[in-house]
């Protein structure tokens, strides 16, 4: 049998699922979609009647349903018919009025689908300011997809506008209370353009009650006989975004801001910086957090759009260096994404972007300048934003280099103080060299700079870019000018104990090599560079120099082709005592092994089960070397 130009069925639970679960955040957004209807109604009413204020009130049935009213421009019957038929399609008041057009939030038919989410039966009753002599009409529709639509008795005493009534499916009740509404309704609401109220019980007064359910009454717009009283209205909305506000002078406008931003965000900001992209009609400010934060924390921003939050977590806003902002603004030419939580990325949104990242580096840049307390603060909370800022903009950079701390062999310095006091700057690429080296440098008078944490390495090559600065890695060579050779003779001496190192460390693919240094508390360090004059039995130089221990010094002058070396100090009175021992004992390999281990830890590196091995093997030597052998403290050691 052929069909054609059947249509199928959709499953209006599945969509409503659909939404709850893969589109929409949580069912609270239903409020926010019933709202964005209101002011949209309110919006095309102000067509006809430009002096036309508009409201919208919210009443709570105590968990049993809710009423939202709005004196927007209704529906006549035909209209209802169009937009109400078919939920979720866009209708031809919806392409005339709403898409296209910046004044209107969203489409009808899909506020009232979101509905759904947490209601099982929406009721809509609604009389037209287009033609007031039109019968006001209601429509009724529940989860399983059908409806009922008709008109009702026509009276010169009902309000232009709309009320929806909707009552809660099993389960959503708590979303209608009247402590969760006012929290909703607050948080999406208050700085929409129109009067939002909301009633509440007086404080000691009871929480609202749904009609008598034995008469079978939905709610109305006046409570019935009996409910408990007295009740208010309670304005949630303000007339003005709190960043546009006329204020009296400076320090009230910032402190007005900083009281949005605690009750916001939860925090007192450290400076406001304003915040304008007329192209797309965006109006606010950036907080800046009064805390450190890490990088990759999360650029989360305040957005509204027309005044309607879209989230309190949105992204992309601002370029990700801007991590030591919370951006609170209002947007009329920004588009939001299917779901209205996030920011649509186009052409618009990346004009934003490129414009808000200006004027973020512009604060910056001022306020480096400025050398003030602010700016004196800002460095030290969020050094790290500023490091992030440095390597994409060289004016920022130059700023930066000259306040910017560093962990340095001296404390902590700027890269300015450095080149100071040593005409350049010397850094490590890794904290791990830093701390292999550390100790050296700074006995032998070289201020060495830590560039092992985020950002810093990149930062160093940079700024070795730019003229004013001479900046440059630590090499072999400036070690290897403190690390002055034994004597000849002295090599003679340990020719054993360093060739039986040597093998031992064979399988770590790690040289052994003497040297004398400063300071003279550190007896071994680990390098990773095994170049540059530090070969482990003397330079080709001083054989060829010295012909009295040419032959002698040939015999062991043989290149080191492992990754690393381990540099003994000849000049620590414990290195002394270990190569005066006879290299076939288990006491110097245990001496070996504990001076290896302890060159690890002091290199910053982790420790391995070959390590911690090492380690033990060295500690039971020593306890079987030092402890009485039957334990009963005769004086006699252990075998």
């Amino acid at each position: 049998m052929d069909e054609k130009g059947s249509t199928f069925q959709v499953d209006l639970r599945g969509i409503v699922d659909l939404l709850a679960r893969h589109l929409y955040s949580g069912p609270n957004v239903y409020l926010r979609e019933l709202l964005q209807n209101g002011v949209d109604a309110i919006t095309a009413r102000r067509d006809l009647e430009p002096d036309h204020l508009g409201q919208i009130r919210i009443r709570s049935w105590g968990g049993r349903g809710l009423e939202v009213s709005d004196t927007g421009i209704g529906l006549t019957s035909a209209e209802a018919r169009e937009l109400l038929a078919t939920v979720g399609r866009s209708s031809k008041r919806d392409l005339d009025l709403g898409v296209g057009r910046e004044e209107f939030l969203g489409q009808f038919g899909i506020g009232l689908l979101s509905g759904f989410m947490v209601a099982d039966t929406i009721e809509l009753v609604s009389r037209s300011a287009r033609d007031l002599n039109a019968p006001a009409v209601k429509w009724t529709g529940h989860d399983d997809g059908h409806y009922d639509l008709s008109e009702l008795d026509r009276s010169t005493d009902d309000p232009v506008g709309s009320v929806v009534r909707i009552l809660p499916r099993r389960g959503m009740e708590h979303w209608m209370l009247i402590d969760t509404v006012v929290s909703l309704a607050t948080e999406f609401g208050s700085l929409l353009p129109v009067e939002v109220l909301v009633e509440v019980p007086l404080s000691g007064t009871d929480t609202p009650q749904s009609p008598d359910e034995s008469a079978g009454d939905q709610p109305t717009t006046e409570r019935p006989a009996g409910t408990p009283q007295p009740y208010v209205w309670r304005r949630i909305s303000e007339p003005e975004l709190p960043w546009d506000k006329p204020y009296v002078h400076s320090l009230a406008r910032r402190e007005g801001l900083a009281r949005f931003c605690e009750a916001t965000m939860g925090f007192t900001p450290m400076a406001t910086i304003n915040l304008s992209v007329p192209v797309t009609g965006l109006t606010g400010v950036a907080f800046v957090i009064p805390d450190a934060v890490p990088p990759g924390s999360g650029g989360y921003h305040r957005v509204y759009l027309k005044q309607m939050l879209l989230g309190n977590r949105v992204t992309g806003l601002v370029p990700e260096w801007a991590f030591f902002v919370r951006c609170a603004i209002n947007a009329t030419g920004l588009a939001p994404t299917a779901s209205r939580e996030q920011l649509y990325s186009d052409d618009a949104l990346l004009a934003t972007q490129e414009a808000l990242a200006g004027q973020l580096r512009a604060w910056v840049i001022d306020t480096l300048s400025s050398q003030s307390p602010l700016a004196k603060e800002f460095v030290h909370t969020h050094h790290l934003a500023l490091r992030s800022l440095s390597l994409t903009d060289d004016i920022v950079l130059d700023l930066a280099a000259e306040v910017l701390p560093f962990e340095t062999t001296e404390g902590i310095h700027t890269l300015r103080e450095v080149t100071d006091k040593q005409g350049e700057v010397i850094y490590t690429e890794s904290l791990e060299e830093y701390r292999r080296v550390g100790a050296v440098a700074r006995a032998q008078g070289i201020l060495l700079v830590n560039a092992g944490y985020v950002y810093d390495a990149d930062l160093m090559v940079k700024l070795a870019t730019r003229p004013k600065w001479k900046v440059r890695p630590l090499t072999s060579g400036d070690i290897s000018q403190a690390l002055n050779e034994v004597e000849p003779v002295r090599e003679l001496e340990i020719f054993q104990q360093v060739a039986a190192a040597s093998e031992m460390l064979e399988a770590l693919d790690i040289q052994p090599v003497v040297r004398c240094f400063e300071p003279e508390g550190l007896p071994a360090m680990i390098l990773q560079d095994s170049n540059g004059g530090t070969g482990p039995h003397g330079s080709q130089e001083l054989i060829d120099e010295d012909d009295v221990w040419s032959e002698v010094l040939e015999e062991f002058a043989m290149p080191n082709e492992r990754s690393r070396q381990i540099i003994f100090n000849d000049t620590n009175p414990t290195v002394r005592r270990w190569l005066s021992l006879d290299p076939s004992t288990a006491f110097f390999k245990a001496g070996l092994q504990s001076m290896y281990v302890s060159a690890v830890l002091l290199s910053g590196e982790p420790l391995h089960s070959r390590e911690a091995e090492m380690m033990n093997d060295s500690l039971e030597t020593f306890l079987r070397w030092g402890l009485p052998s039957n334990g009963g403290g005769d004086g006699q050691v252990g075998s």
